[in-house]
């Protein structure tokens, strides 16, 4: 890979290190330490998702407007200055207000980095975001594996980590990411782009974001109503925590096994979503008859699995998909999408469980994956359509 998106990619890495050092124990903070019910923890994660979209969608515009580098330094910053605000005041409601600020600037950064990797190496294809996601997963991993031991000291411990990593990715960023030109913007389907309108592309967008975002409403209790149920079973902080590490571990490892099999069926992109999908729902069957952290472990490994053939599809079809001089915009969207699916899962994964069991939100889940697949084979409809029609008044000769 060349030297800028390594540089990226260890950007990568140290931000969602330090995110991913509060994100899985914040349900169980609020839960534990500051004393508030499960609906509540999760309607606050839901404001925190919602800042985020916000940000995703501001970080989006930003760079297509002023450049990945100014994109990724306002978020930054903003995210540092919430950072120093929750490592002082940390109770009640200001632990609130520091991470809605801090879902916001967070926001802004992720998909700037997306189309950045993008623009400086549009021949490299999903190898550029397949990067980022080892990057974050790898964070996810090293993370909550220095979470659960830290917090088990001391809470006000975690928030001064979160911040130190936070600096020194802001450092990194002041001294690499300058001289990067996000401008260079490269559709990977110009022929396509060329023969339909940018409407019909976004509207292809919008179709596979509806499963992205499904796909993440389960996905996101793992960080929310699972770990106080994974608790409530007398698994602790430091099992919770490897789970996590599990995951992020396991990404990497597989990858000597996994992207040959992706290359080999690379057009054959809605196989590998589908796929991913079903495998995705199994792992939620298994926590239905879960006790022990073995089996938790288990569904962890079978939805990482899954997770593999997903997550890195989605910006690279939105990086396929975007016109020239949209590539952050439409980075910003999938992103927004998935933060709106980190949104409402723990909100509505904590009313269900509050009001009905666990088991009932299993249930509902994987109903959830099931639908999504829908939108993965038929996402885009849109452009075929554009395409028959752009064919039928400008008919050709075919061999």
């Amino acid at each position: 890979m060349p030297k800028k998106v390594w540089l990226l990619v260890i950007g990568a890495f140290i931000n969602i290190t330090g995110s991913s050092l509060i994100w899985p124990l914040n349900t169980i903070y609020m839960h534990d330490h500051l004393g508030q019910s499960l609906s509540v923890a999760g309607f606050v994660l839901m404001m925190n998702a919602g800042a985020t979209v916000l940000g995703n969608l501001v970080g989006g515009y930003l760079f297509d407007k002023f450049g990945g580098y100014k994109s990724i330094m306002l978020g930054i910053s903003i995210t540092v200055i919430s950072l120093i605000g929750i490592t002082i005041w940390h109770g009640w409601p200001h632990y609130v207000y520091f991470l809605i600020v801090m879902g916001f600037g967070s926001g802004i950064v992720i998909p700037a980095m997306f189309a950045l990797v993008g623009s400086v190496w549009p021949e490299g294809g999903r190898k550029g975001f397949n990067a980022i996601y080892l990057a974050q997963n790898l964070g996810v991993a090293v993370g909550p594996a220095l979470a659960g031991p830290i917090a088990e000291v001391s809470f006000d411990y975690l928030f001064i980590s979160n911040l130190g990593l936070y600096i020194l990715f802001l450092l990194i960023a002041v001294i690499t990411y300058r001289h990067m030109d996000p401008k260079i913007e490269k559709g990977n389907d110009e022929e396509v782009i060329e023969n339909n309108p940018s409407k019909a592309n976004f509207y292809s967008l919008l179709i596979l974001c509806s499963a992205f975002l499904l796909a993440w409403v389960g996905y996101s209790q793992w960080a929310s109503t699972l770990s106080t149920h994974i608790q409530q079973l007398g698994i602790g902080l430091k099992e919770y925590s490897l789970l996590w590490t599990i995951n992020g571990l396991l990404i990497i490892t597989l990858q000597p096994l996994i992207s040959p099999l992706v290359q080999k069926y690379e057009k054959q992109i809605k196989a590998q979503l589908v796929v991913g999908m079903l495998i995705m729902m199994f792992s939620f069957t298994i926590i239905l008859f879960a006790e022990s952290f073995k089996m938790f472990a288990v569904a962890m490994m079978i939805l990482t699995l899954g997770e593999i053939f997903v997550w890195p599809a989605v910006p690279t079809i939105a990086n396929m998909l975007a016109p020239k001089g949209k590539g952050g915009t439409y980075q910003g969207v999938v992103n927004s999408i998935g933060s709106i699916g980190r949104m409402i899962g723990p909100f509505i994964g904590g009313i269900i469980v509050d009001q009905y069991n666990m088991n009932a939100l299993i249930v509902v889940l994987c109903g959830l994956f099931i639908v999504a697949i829908i939108p993965c084979i038929l996402y885009d409809s849109p452009i075929k359509r554009k395409i028959g029609k752009y064919n039928n008044h400008n008919p050709v000769n075919e061999k």
